[in-house]
């Protein structure tokens, strides 16, 4: 079998345009029947290319199949930087076998402002901005926190310093990189709290360097948030349950969690915390209390968590398969159960919480049937009686947990 054509080639390019390009990509923009970017990209090309020019609809997917018709042609899709960090390179590989492209990136903009600032790209946490929530910075808000940020616009740095000082992270210093790699480059920096940068070019990257002894409310790396932290009306899985909880569902990297009647959230948000990949859905029948569970999402930094009104078992269809199930409450347990177990996907977890005498009989006949784990958990606090202190138990909390073979 003969080797695969490479018809498709990706060339990443600078703000400095032509200039910048290697002889290579300059020769592969040339060849090419047809080269797509952005306008700016096309713009900046526009003395080599030799073909025709397309330039991205929205969504850019909408151009794919033009792109595709011309297999037996060559195109050049001209992007920022290097195509495949954060950049079309990715879209279009799940087009076009591997084998039948050719990508030469440029510098990304991260490496662009990481050498401006002599900061190591690798100790920075690196993340885009651009078309997504902005509260997606917020687990990433630790002490010594150096983190590179691609902004969707000229108003991302002033929303970000909003969001630092709204959280307590004030004095972090926000370097704003515009145009990087051009003859329009800029670097200007500011502490968030004296904010006031203006002319900012829709084209740039923030940089935000925390202090050590940072006075804002830090997400810890291991699971159990204060309940303090949630907005709730009492519907709550508390701190040192929802820790041995998290730890019975097991979180792996890019796992899908179905957080059945999901109160104010707490499961489904902490889930996310675990892993920048994973996702989950919280299904609550409460609209008061799904509306709550969005509030509760963004102020943690995982505003992508899913919110589905209603009740189980019949919200749950046509969800995709879960990796793992909670189910925290409920008067229909026991059908949620088969539902739940049903949609799971092989090797999935499911852990069920009950503190009625119900639900734990329902529970302990499930263990009796399908196996798993069971356990009964009670926590005591410290609380004042008379002068003294005194060992208050919370309801104990039966556990069922139980993987799929």
């Amino acid at each position: 079998m003969s080797a695969a054509r490479r018809w498709l080639s990706i060339v990443g390019i600078g703000e400095d345009g032509l200039d910048g390009l290697s002889p290579a990509a300059r020769r592969l923009i040339a060849q090419a029947a047809l080269v797509v970017g952005g306008r700016r990209h096309v713009s900046l090309v526009a003395g080599a290319v030799h073909g025709e020019t397309l330039v991205w609809p929205s969504p850019p997917q909408a151009a794919f199949l033009a792109i595709v018709a011309l297999r037996d042609a060559s195109v050049c899709v001209v992007a920022t930087g290097d195509p495949f960090f954060y950049g079309i390179g990715s879209l279009l590989a799940r087009e076009v076998p591997p084998e039948e492209m050719i990508c030469l990136p440029g510098a990304s903009a991260f490496g662009l402002a990481a050498s401006r600032l002599g900061w190591a790209v690798q100790d920075c946490a690196l993340l885009t901005l651009h078309g997504r929530a902005i509260e997606r910075v917020v687990p990433h808000l630790q002490p010594h926190a150096r983190i590179l940020a691609l902004s969707w616009d000229q108003t991302t740095p002033h929303r970000l310093a909003e969001l630092l000082v709204r959280h307590g992270f004030g004095d972090t210093r926000i370097t704003v990189g515009e145009a990087m790699g051009g003859p329009r480059e800029r670097l200007r920096s500011a502490n968030a709290d004296d904010f006031a940068l203006d002319g900012i070019d829709p084209l740039n990257l923030v940089a935000l360097e925390l202090t050590a002894a940072t006075r804002g409310r830090i997400i810890p790396l291991a699971s159990g948030l204060p309940d303090a932290w949630f907005e709730h009306d009492g519907q709550l899985t508390k701190q040192d349950i929802r820790a041995m909880t998290l730890a019975a569902l097991a979180p792996r990297q890019g796992d899908y969690l179905w957080d059945i009647g999901a109160g104010s959230g707490s499961v489904g948000i902490e889930w996310m915390l675990t892993c920048p990949a994973n996702r989950a859905v919280a299904i609550e029948r409460d609209a008061v209390r799904a509306g709550r569970i969005g509030r509760n999402a963004a102020a943690l930094g995982v505003p992508d968590l899913s919110v589905v009104e209603g009740s189980a078992p019949g919200a749950l269809r046509g969800l995709p398969p879960p990796d793992a199930v909670f189910i925290g409450g409920g008067a229909s347990v026991g059908s949620t159960i088969d539902a739940a177990w049903a949609a799971l996907t092989g090797g999935g977890r499911l852990v069920a919480n009950g503190i009625t005498i119900e639900t734990q009989a329902e529970l302990i006949g499930r263990f009796k049937t399908m196996g798993g784990s069971l356990k009964t958990i009670q926590i005591a606090h410290a609380d004042p009686v008379g002068g003294f202190n005194a060992m208050r138990p919370a309801m104990a909390v039966t556990q069922w947990a139980v993987v799929k073979p």
